[in-house]
């Protein structure tokens, strides 16, 4: 019986073993083939090989060839072994303050799941407005910006919501299947993946592709520090995390509209939890002043790679992480690997002039629009091609810096349209189920049908486009200079 049982089950690994095999030969071959195909006219040689390893990294990544460590590995060895990059060139980015940051940032979140601080912000919010069901929803969406620009990753923070928001959902009386409560589960399933998006677009430092981002606008003049992000993100952001809890619970109509209930348990939860601890003390002082000093680092001219370094020391020193802590954080070796390659073959290319390159082709087929027609059609286009990405960040370091060239060699001023692109980085992420990491908790819930994740997603998708272009544009025009 046993083996009949295992039977079924070995079949099926093998078959996946055997598209994935399949998938890999796939991709390599496109790739040998593309390095032999003549570079398009206008462009040299070395910038279309480099492209094609370029693509062949994100191809491999967006159709589950490779995990994203082997893919970036085989692209740098790829680069340098081909004469395409010298070596000094392709390690530059191990050596950027940008990624070491969104590391860094990596590991100090990482202390506030383990001591127990992200739960109870979340239960102490929960006492406060979860009367509702949409007073839980507003109650997700402000635990997690609360605690946002402490964790670089919206993945990493997808493990403090979504624990909450289940809790919430089965606390509701919410059970996955159920016909009479299906509904509410879902409703607060997507709010939690709403919140992400968004709270991602609040902070600088809130999600990896933030700061990198950032790098790419200052090659166009555009400097961004973390008190100019807020500044900018903070009206259109705020009023989208005001309103969106609303068209949600319209949309999706849960059973119940009460849960008297909740603060109780929440209050309960608070009490069993007790004072707070050495560990978590040290934390939160940590996190404020982190978040404080990254806040005066433009005016101070505070590095903001050096806070962290700080801020992981202070962490370090006291005991809260210790060194069999950040030994389990494998996910942070092959994210350091994967966004310095990546974003060291991205500027490369950009220095090459494959991005100018293509820039201008682009630009020719949008030539003779009105500037703010040629800026809404870029941002647009930059929203639906996540359709095509499973990584916020692949997509910003592979389109940011394509869309902000075409965008001002059309005369689109490069500040606002480097920060709408950068906004739309997070609130498209809820776009597919697959749109970003952080979605993969709540998808499989079993509140949430394939169908309910694509049409929320599109929905909520669409509504951040229209406020952020609405409302955002002449916040930004009024703000940045």
């Amino acid at each position: 019986m046993t083996i009949t049982a295992a039977a079924p089950a070995a079949v099926a690994t093998a078959a996946t073993h055997r598209r994935t095999r399949f998938t890999q030969i796939a991709v390599v071959a496109a790739a040998v083939v593309l390095w032999f195909v003549p570079a398009p006219d206008g462009l040299a040689l070395p910038a279309w090989r480099l492209f094609v390893v370029f693509a062949a990294a994100i191809a491999s990544v967006v159709v589950n060839a490779f995990p994203i460590l082997t893919a970036s590995v085989l692209a740098v060895a790829a680069a340098v072994l081909t004469g395409l990059l010298t070596p000094a060139k392709a390690y530059a980015g191990f050596a950027n303050g940008t990624i070491l940051l969104i590391v860094l940032a990596f590991l100090v979140a990482r202390a506030v799941v383990l001591c127990g601080l992200g739960a109870r912000i979340g239960y102490l919010v929960v006492s406060i407005f979860g009367r509702s069901t949409l007073g839980l929803s507003y109650s997700i969406f402000l635990v997690d910006g609360l605690i946002a620009p402490a964790f670089p990753s919206n993945t990493a923070r997808s493990g403090v919501i979504y624990p909450l928001a289940f809790s919430l959902a089965e606390a509701a009386g919410a059970r996955p299947g159920d016909p009479g409560s299906q509904r509410l589960g879902s409703f607060l399933m997507f709010s939690g993946i709403a919140s992400l998006s968004l709270s991602s677009a609040l902070w600088l430092t809130a999600m990896a592709a933030n700061p990198l981002g950032a790098e790419i606008a200052r090659s166009f003049g555009v400097e961004i520090t973390f008190g100019t992000w807020l500044l900018a993100a903070c009206v259109p952001t705020l009023l989208a995390m005001a309103l969106l809890p609303l068209l949600l619970h319209r949309i999706i109509a849960p059973e119940r509209t009460a849960t008297p209930d909740a603060p109780e348990a929440a209050r309960r939860a608070l009490k069993a939890l007790g004072p707070l601890t050495r560990h978590e003390r040290i934390v939160l002082a940590s996190f404020v002043g982190m978040v404080a000093l990254w806040g005066a680092a433009g005016t101070f001219g505070i590095d903001s790679t050096a806070v962290a370094f700080l801020g992981l020391g202070v962490l370090l020193a006291s005991g809260v992480l210790t060194l069999a802590d950040i030994a389990r954080e494998g996910d942070v070796l092959a994210t350091f690997i994967w966004f310095a390659v990546l974003f060291t073959l991205s500027s490369q290319l950009n220095e090459l002039g494959f991005m100018g390159f293509l820039g201008q082709r682009i630009a020719a087929s949008l030539g003779g629009l009105p500037t703010a027609a040629a800026g809404l059609l870029l941002v647009v286009a930059y929203v639906l091609l996540h359709y095509v990405f499973v990584s916020q960040t692949a997509h910003a370091l592979a389109l940011v810096g394509v869309f902000l060239d075409v965008g001002v060699k059309l005369g689109v001023p490069a500040a606002p349209l480097a920060f709408q692109l950068l906004f739309a980085t997070n609130y498209f992420s809820s776009i597919t189920p697959q749109g970003s990491s952080a979605n993969l908790l709540f998808a499989g819930s079993g509140y949430l049908s394939q169908r309910d994740l694509y049409r929320l997603g599109a929905l909520t998708t669409a509504f951040c486009l229209v406020l952020y272009l609405v409302v955002g544009t002449p916040w930004l025009r009024l703000v940045i200079r």
